[in-house]
C-alpha cells in the first residue's frame, strides 16, 4: 500500500498564535510502506499551549525515526505499540508539567496519533482531537475524553445538547495538565481507497459529517493536490462560520 497525504493548519479568525502542531512521516519497511501522522492541540486557555503541542510532536518524530524500527524488527503487535506510545505520553506529561511548575504556568496538549502498516491501522487518542474513517460513510474512530462525552455515555446529556453546552471543551485529561494519563487505543483493517482524517476540535465543530464525506471521500481524491485544496476549502468554510479556535487537519488516502 501507498498513501496520498496532505496536512493543513490555520490560526483561525480570533487567536494570535496557532497552538496546534502536526506531524506526517512516510517510510518503507519489510511490511511495506508506513504512514504515521499526529495532531496535537495545545490547550487554548492555557499558557504556552503551542510549546506543549510542539514538545509532544518532537517526541513522536524521534520515536518514528529511532524506536519504531526496533518495534518492527521485534514484531509489531497492538500491545507492544501501545506500551511504547504510553511511555511517550507519560514522559511528556511529566516533563511538560515540570516545566509549567518551574515557570509558574499551566500548559497541556491533546494528541491523536495514527500509524498505518501491514494492512492495519493503529490509533491513540488523548483529549478531543479526533480521527475519522471515510469509506461508504464517515465513521468516527475515536471517542472524546471530555466532560460532555462522559455525560452522554452516562445518559445525562444528548449529543445535540453536548454540541452547544458551555462546557463542551472541558477535557477529562490532556498531556501536561493531568496527574495520570490513560490513552484510548484502537486498531482495525485498512482497505484500498480508505481515507483517514485526523483533526483538532477547531476543524470539526461547525462541519457536518456529510460535508466531510462530500469533500473528502476516496473517489474524488486523486492527488495530494486534491487533498490539499479540499482541506483548505473546508478550513475556509469553518472560518466563514466563525469558528474561533485554531484549525488543523491531516488527510490520508490509501492507494495501491
Amino acid at each position: 500500500m501507498n498513501y496520498l497525504v496532505s496536512a493543513y493548519s490555520d490560526v483561525g479568525i480570533e487567536k494570535e498564535n496557532n497552538q496546534d502542531s502536526l506531524l506526517v512521516q512516510v517510510a518503507s519497511c519489510s511490511l511495506g510502506r508506513i504512514m504515521f501522522s499526529v495532531v496535537c492541540d495545545g490547550m487554548g486557555g492555557l499558557a504556552k499551549g503551542e510549546l506543549a503541542s510542539a514538545t509532544l510532536i518532537r517526541e513522536f518524530s524521534f520515536w518514528f525515526q529511532n524506536d519504531l524500527p526496533k518495534i518492527l524488527e521485534a514484531g509489531l503487535t497492538k500491545e507492544r505499540l501501545a506500551r511504547s506510545w504510553q511511555d511517550i505520553v507519560e514522559n511528556a506529561n511529566k516533563n511538560i508539567a515540570a516545566y509549567g511548575q518551574r515557570q509558574g504556568i499551566q500548559l497541556g496538549t491533546t494528541v491523536v496519533a495514527l500509524l498505518i502498516v501491514g494492512g492495519q491501522y493503529y490509533l491513540m487518542n488523548i483529549g478531543d482531537s479526533r480521527a475519522y474513517l471515510l469509506r461508504s460513510k464517515v465513521t468516527q474512530l475515536t471517542k472524546d475524553q471530555t466532560y460532555v462525552q462522559r455525560e452522554i455515555d452516562q445518559g445525562r446529556m444528548t449529543p445535540a445538547e453536548a454540541r452547544v453546552h458551555p462546557n463542551r471543551n472541558v477535557l477529562l485529561q490532556c498531556v501536561g495538565a493531568s496527574e495520570y494519563i490513560e490513552p484510548d487505543f484502537y486498531t482495525g483493517e485498512v482497505f484500498l481507497d480508505d481515507v483517514f482524517l485526523l483533526c483538532s476540535d477547531g476543524f470539526r465543530h461547525v462541519l457536518t459529517e456529510e460535508e466531510m464525506f462530500n469533500n473528502l471521500h476516496g473517489m474524488i481524491l486523486q492527488t495530494e493536490q486534491d487533498i490539499a485544496e479540499k482541506c483548505k476549502h473546508l478550513t475556509e468554510l469553518v472560518k466563514y462560520r466563525k469558528e474561533t479556535d485554531n484549525i488543523s487537519v491531516i488527510v490520508t488516502k490509501v492507494i495501491v
